[in-house]
């Protein structure tokens, strides 16, 4: 296909159009802020800061394409780059909901109507890597491909099939890439900051030391909990308010527990970081997005106003806490969840909510960027597949 073919924007969340609008808007504010006024909160960031700049040497040495895969347990997503002065430029992206992790908690193994839908996106994906000329691309799998006891068939299948060569990366690299791609996006301050990554089959947690230049991890934490596979482990959502309440309870304290250890080892940093200002927090998830979306009352989502945004933690709080009390048909009917969302939200809402807990900050930083974001930088860096600079990790005490 020709080279000239028009760019692709990221896939948003469905929604009803039309003469149901006003209902929506109606049924947004049972999810939404407690006050329709932004008094309570800092403005949003007006632009979100740039990524560090590149070496001058590697600026010149390349100017082709880049592309970033990432297959998620319950997403699909390409951006495809150009290097651009110290940045670079998106010129296509695609962004799915395959559910590959879907049944994985219960069988142990990816299922066919699963990964058939994955490679369905995927097709999607290796044709805009032809169009757009592609010279340079990482494609990564993580923790359902990780978990998977047919991942590494799937991976064979997807490269005879489209070509598209995915490397199951580690947790740990997860984490690297993860914090690479957004830590621009924290508050400026000083002491240790937490990063997190709610996902569809697991979390991280990276505690970081971001005062000078690059940042360098201090301790960090996956965990099996995502949006999928705590939705799994919980079990199907049952009718009636006092249902939900303890399936939400039980997802709280399942996650938290989850964290326990990781709270113990880094309770020392958190208190350095108290002492040194106000706790950092910054969360690159579909749920802090979702979440964020619903704080701003946005009728459909939008990247702009929420990528860099700085929420109130109690906002984040009490928008949780009233998706939870919503049926799953209340919930598909809020703007910024949809169908795609409104039965998984839930979950991430109670990851989250876990997290404010280990991490008590007042307000909590928001990014729309994350591993893909990560493994363009390291690919532009360093203008080969085998050389990213990631995270400088701390040997643990």
């Amino acid at each position: 296909m020709a080279d000239d073919a028009p760019p692709v924007a990221q896939a948003q969340p469905s929604g009803k159009r039309g003469s149901k609008r006003r209902n929506r808007r109606n049924r947004s504010k049972k999810a939404g802020n407690p006050s329709r006024r932004r008094s309570a909160a800092p403005a949003a960031v007006a632009a979100a800061p740039a990524p560090p700049p590149l070496q001058p040497a590697t600026q010149q040495a390349f100017r082709g394409s880049y592309a970033a895969l990432d297959l998620g347990t319950n997403n699909c997503r390409l951006l495809i780059a150009r290097p651009t002065g110290d940045a670079f430029t998106i010129i296509d992206a695609f962004s799915r909901v395959v559910r590959l992790g879907e049944g994985l908690a219960q069988t142990g193994r990816l299922s066919d109507a699963a990964m058939d839908r994955t490679l369905g996106a995927l097709r999607v994906c290796s044709d805009k890597l032809r169009r757009r000329r592609v010279t340079l691309a990482r494609s990564v799998a993580t923790e359902a491909c990780r978990r998977a006891e047919n991942g590494p068939d799937f991976i064979e299948r997807v490269r005879e099939e489209t070509g598209i060569a995915l490397d199951i990366i580690s947790a740990r690299e997860e984490a690297q890439l993860a914090v690479l791609g957004c830590h621009v996006l924290l508050e400026p301050g000083s002491g240790p900051a937490l990063i997190f990554d709610i996902g569809g089959g697991s979390t991280e947690l990276v505690l970081i030391e971001s005062s000078q230049g690059e940042p360098r991890i201090l301790d960090w934490l996956s965990v099996p909990w995502g949006v999928v596979s705590l939705s799994e482990h919980c079990g199907a959502e049952l009718p009636g308010a006092q249902a939900r309440d303890d399936r939400y309870a039980k997802m709280r304290k399942v996650v938290s527990d989850s964290f326990s250890d990781f709270g113990a080892r880094t309770a020392e940093h958190r208190a350095r970081a108290t002492s040194d200002g106000p706790l950092r927090l910054l969360g690159t998830s579909g749920t802090v997005t979702t979440l964020a979306s619903l704080h701003l009352e946005l009728p459909q989502y939008d990247r702009r106003a929420v990528d860099g945004l700085i929420v109130p933690a109690h906002s984040m709080r009490f928008i949780s806490t009233r998706l939870a009390t919503l049926s799953i048909e209340d919930r598909r009917e809020v703007p910024c969840i949809g169908r795609e969302r409104a039965d998984l939200v839930v979950a991430g809402c109670a990851i989250l909510e876990a997290i404010l807990d280990l991490w008590p900050a007042d307000r909590l930083g928001v990014a729309d960027r994350g591993i893909r974001e990560g493994i363009l930088r390291s690919l532009i860096a360093s203008d080969g597949p085998g050389g990213q600079r990631l995270p400088s990790v701390a040997a643990r005490a």
